[in-house]
């Protein structure tokens, strides 16, 4: 959880992982620098490293530090400046039964069990799987103070579920879940429209996206957002 004690940013320990296999490119390796799990990380200093590019997972806050590899690029979405295609607005319209409802404690044995069938049908291939219910609640149950679960759901039915933090500066959409079942209402690209929609209803900036891989097909949506900004060379820049 997070608490009051805002450190200097550059007092804060980083420790790096050994060198690992990429979960998102088969022939590299990675290595992360991750903030000492066991310090208190206020609100405001959370924000602030999002601001460079950090992300959160679980109980750490990590950013890549591999040595030849520079491919995953900090993503974020201007919210005020956001501009729906056809393809989002056809989401939008299609989801319109759905109801949201944002709340900050889960069923943990309903939300697991869309959470299980969507890493089996989705992300076989990926680290996460097999899931299990410990990792469900390490990664996704262990929520911090700011943290927001958007329940979307189908006549009572949970069907979808955005995990996301709250920040000053805007939404940190840390993993999206959805039931295999309703895959073709385009559910991950309909939970990051909703939270551009919440934070511009709450006067925020941002939805920040995590990490963007060229790459990679698995980051491709995230190219489908626009304007967005990356984070190159320690700053924002405007991408059309």
């Amino acid at each position: 959880m997070t608490r009051d004690i805002s450190p200097d940013l550059k007092t804060i320990p980083l420790y790096l992982t050994e060198p690992h296999p990429c979960s998102y490119l088969d022939d590299r390796n990675a290595i992360t620098a991750f903030v000492d799990p066991k310090l208190e990380i206020s609100g405001d200093t959370y924000n602030r490293l999002s601001l460079l590019g950090f992300r959160r997972s679980g109980k750490y806050v990590y950013t890549p530090r591999c040595v030849t590899c520079k491919s995953c690029i900090p993503i974020r979405i201007p919210a005020t400046q956001f501009k729906a295609n056809r393809q989002q607005r056809r989401s939008l319209k299609r989801n319109s039964d759905l109801v949201l409802t944002s709340v900050t404690t889960i069923d943990i044995d309903e939300h697991y069990g869309i959470f299980e069938r969507y890493i089996d049908v989705r992300h076989s291939d990926g680290d996460m799987y097999p899931p299990s219910l410990d990792q469900f609640q390490t990664f996704i149950g262990d929520a911090w103070d700011c943290t927001r679960y958007l329940e979307f759901r189908l006549d009572g039915q949970l069907i979808c579920c955005a995990v996301v933090d709250w920040l000053s500066s805007g939404l940190s959409a840390i993993y999206t879940y959805f039931d295999p079942d309703f895959a073709s209402r385009s559910l991950g690209t309909y939970a990051v429209l909703k939270q551009i929609e919440l934070t511009e209803e709450y006067q925020l900036d941002y939805v920040y996206l995590g990490y963007w891989i060229r790459d990679s097909d698995k980051m491709n949506y995230k190219s489908n957002f626009h304007p967005q900004q990356l984070y190159v060379n320690n700053t924002w820049m405007d991408i059309g």
